[in-house]
């Protein structure tokens, strides 16, 4: 009996680099997947993962760029009404 994922996973047919089908080899050597399909899931997702920080980081640097004096102030006073409120927070606990 198919499992639940498997009922859900599209079917593609591909070419690859040797490079690229070396490194999911590598992930499956790892442990880090099971078979070539989770070695392929878990790259993209981890592709992902990363494009999504970078958006954040992009994201955050216009943010901050296109403030105005008075949110930059704000800013500011939210930012020190932070650090005082987590002044003796011990974050390795």
């Amino acid at each position: 009996m198919a499992t639940t994922a498997r009922l859900t996973r599209q079917k593609i047919s591909t070419t690859i680099s040797a490079h690229t089908l070396a490194h999911l080899d590598e992930l499956i050597r790892r442990g880090e997947a099971r078979n070539l399909a989770e070695a392929l899931d878990l790259a993209i997702e981890r592709l992902r993962m990363y494009e999504n920080r970078e958006r954040l980081a992009a994201d955050t640097t216009a943010y901050f760029a296109n403030m105005t004096d008075d949110e930059a102030a704000e800013e500011r006073r939210l930012e020190a009404l932070l650090s005082q409120s987590s002044a003796g927070i011990d974050f390795d606990r």
